[in-house]
C-alpha cells in the first residue's frame, strides 16, 4: 500500500492508493478509446461518466482538477473494467482529470464541459467539410471556435455487441490556426461540425461532436436487433449492410456516455430496401437508441434525448416515385411533421428545396451544408432547449375543403407562396374506394391564396370523380433551390411534403 499526492492550486488530495494481492500487477490503467485531451464531458445536470481498463480488483480513484475540483470515491475493477459517474460539473473548463491505481496513472487534458451531441447516418452525414459550398471560408474561420469539439469513430462492424470501439478515425481535437488545425475539421461531417458551431454561438459554451456514420448504410445495420424485431426486420445479411452490424461496432460501444442529444441523416440507402417498413424501422430505431443510452449511462443521458434529422433531400431530377417521397413521409412515421404523438422529442430539417444538379459528388450529395444545420439548429433549440417563439417548422395543412373544382388549404401559420402548376396534386376517384397504387393522379395549379390559405384547381379531374386525396412535393426533386411554392412567412423554411387522403363519403372538410 502506497500514498499518492496530487496538488490542486494550494490544495492537496492525500489518495492511499491499494491493489489486491490477488489482482494482476500487468494490467494497464488506461480510459476507454474515445476518451482523450480536448474531449468536452457532459455538463451539468447530467452526470458524466467516465470508465476505462485497469488491474484486475485493483482501487482506481480519480481526481478533477479545474475551475471546480472534485475527487470521486474509489472504485474497483470488475472484469478489467473501472467506470466512475462523476458529479455535475457546470459548463467551462478546461479541466484534468487523472484516474490513479497504486501502480499507475492515466490523465486527460484541457478538457471542457459542455454538451455532447452524437452524429449518426450515412453519406451526407459522412460528407465533409472539404466538400462544401465555401470550404475553404469555412475552414478559415473554424479556430475561432476552439471549444466546440470533434471525434470520430473508425469505420468498423462486428457481428457481436462491442464494449468498446476498435477503431478511432480522428481523436479529439481543437480547431486552431493553420493547416494543421484545420485538418481537425476538414476531414469531419459537415452537418455536424456546422450545426456544433452553430449551437456554440447560440448556447456560449462548449459543444463536444462525435461523429458515427458510413455511407450507403440503411437503417437496419444501425438497429440493435430488439428494434429490428418490433419491425418484423430480423433477416440477417454480410458486410456493412447487415443487419446490426454498425449498431454494435459504432453505437453499441458509445452507450456509456452521457450525451444530451444525436443528430441523423439517412434514408436514401433505404429508398429501395425495405422502404415501406421504414416508418418503422426509423422511430423504432430512435425509441431504442433512447432506452439503451439512458441505460448505459446509468441513467444519466435523458430517455427521451432530443434527436433531430434531416428528412432527405434529392437525388434524381424529373423521377417521380423512386422511393424518396415515401421515405420522406416515413420519417415522420407518415404524420408528416415532427415532433408527433409517434415521434416525441423530435425535430426535422426540411431539405427537398436544396437540389445541387452540378455537385461533383452527384447530386444525391448537396454541397450546401449550412442551411441543413441551420434549419437542424432552430429545432434544435426550441425541442432540445425549451426556446419558446423559435420558429423551427414549416407550414402544414391545418384543415382542406375539396369542392367539384377546387381544393381549399389553410395552413397551421401565415405563408409565402409563389404560383405553381406542377407541385400539388389530387388523386381523382370515381368510385367509393380509398385512393391506392394504381389511381390517377393529376397536377392542381395554385390559382388563389391569400395570408394562411391556398387554392389549388380541381378541374383536371373528371367531372364524374371526386377528390379522394392530396399530396405535395411528392416527388425525389420536386423543386429547384429554395425555389418551392410554399415557404414560412419570413422564407426560411420550406413546407414538408404531405399525403393527405379524404375517404368518399365523408365531408367535405378533410382535417382540422
Amino acid at each position: 500500500m502506497t500514498n499518492s499526492v496530487f496538488r490542486v492550486s494550494s490544495m492537496y488530495f492525500v489518495v492511499v492508493l491499494s491493489v489486491s494481492c490477488s489482482a494482476s500487477v500487468y494490467g494497464i490503467l488506461r480510459f476507454a478509446s474515445y476518451y482523450g485531451d480536448h474531449m468536452v464531458l457532459q455538463k451539468s445536470p447530467e452526470r458524466a461518466v467516465l470508465w476505462g481498463y485497469g488491474p484486475e480488483d485493483a482501487h482506481v480513484f480519480l481526481l478533477l482538477i479545474g475551475p471546480t475540483n472534485q475527487k470521486a470515491s474509489p472504485v474497483n475493477v470488475t472484469k478489467g473494467i473501472w467506470r466512475v459517474t462523476i458529479d455535475p460539473v457546470e459548463a467551462g473548463g478546461p479541466y484534468t482529470v487523472i484516474v490513479a491505481t497504486e501502480n499507475s496513472t492515466a490523465t486527460l487534458t484541457d478538457v471542457l464541459f459542455g454538451d455532447v451531441w452524437l452524429c449518426g447516418g450515412q453519406s451526407n452525414m459522412y460528407f465533409n467539410m472539404s466538400q462544401i459550398f465555401n470550404a475553404s471560408e469555412e475552414l478559415a474561420i473554424a479556430a475561432k471556435f476552439p471549444h466546440v469539439r470533434t471525434f470520430m469513430a473508425g469505420l468498423i462492424e462486428s457481428k457481436t455487441e462491442l464494449t468498446d470501439l476498435t477503431k478511432v478515425e480522428l481523436p479529439w481535437a481543437v480547431p486552431t490556426e493553420g493547416l494543421s488545425g484545420q485538418e481537425s475539421v476538414a476531414p469531419f461531417s459537415a452537418v455536424c461540425w456546422l450545426f456544433g458551431r452553430y449551437m456554440y454561438k447560440y448556447l456560449n459554451y462548449p459543444i463536444g461532436l462525435v461523429e458515427s456514420c458510413w455511407g450507403g448504410t440503411p437503417v437496419e445495420v444501425w438497429s440493435s436487433s430488439r428494434a429490428l424485431k418490433h419491425c418484423g426486420l430480423e433477416e440477417p445479411e454480410d458486410g456493412p449492410k447487415g443487419n446490426s452490424m454498425l449498431w454494435n461496432a459504432m453505437i453499441h460501444p458509445l452507450l456509456n456516455m452521457t450525451i444530451k442529444g444525436a443528430i441523423w441523416y439517412q434514408g436514401e440507402a433505404n429508398t429501395y430496401y425495405h422502404t415501406d417498413e421504414y416508418n418503422c424501422s426509423f422511430p423504432a430505431m430512435i425509441d431504442d437508441w433512447r432506452m439503451a443510452f439512458h441505460q448505459g449511462s446509468g441513467g444519466q443521458t435523458a430517455p427521451d434525448f432530443p434527436f433531430g434529422f434531416v428528412q432527405l433531400s434529392t437525388d434524381r431530377k424529373g423521377s417521380a416515385d423512386d422511393g424518396f417521397p415515401d421515405i420522406r413521409w416515413h420519417q415522420t412515421a407518415d404524420i408528416g411533421y415532427v415532433p408527433n404523438g409517434r415521434m416525441k422529442r423530435t425535430f426535422m430539417a426540411v431539405a427537398l428545396d436544396l437540389p445541387d444538379e452540378t455537385s461533383p459528388y452527384s447530386t444525391i450529395h448537396p454541397r450546401d451544408k449550412q442551411d441543413v444545420a441551420y434549419r437542424l439548429t432552430l429545432g434544435a433549440r426550441a425541442v432540445a432547449y425549451y426556446e419558446k417563439h423559435v420558429p423551427f417548422l414549416g407550414p402544414f395543412p391545418q384543415q382542406i375543403l375539396s369542392a367539384a373544382t377546387y381544393v381549399n388549404i389553410t395552413y397551421d401559420q401565415n405563408v409565402s407562396v409563389t404560383p405553381s402548376k406542377v407541385i400539388f396534386e389530387i388523386c381523382c376517384s370515381g368510385t367509393q374506394d380509398p385512393c391506392g397504387p394504381t389511381s390517377k393522379w393529376v397536377q392542381a395549379p395554385i390559382v388563389q391564396w391569400g395570408p394562411t390559405t391556398v387554392q389549388l384547381s380541381a378541374q383536371l379531374c373528371p367531372v364524374t370523380d371526386v377528390v379522394a386525396a392530396l399530396r405535395y412535393a411528392w416527388r425525389d426533386w420536386p423543386c429547384d433551390f429554395k425555389a418551392c411554392p410554399i415557404y414560412s412567412a419570413s422564407g426560411i423554411l420550406p413546407a414538408p411534403p404531405f399525403l393527405i387522403n379524404h375517404y368518399p363519403g365523408e365531408d367535405n372538410i378533410w382535417i382540422n
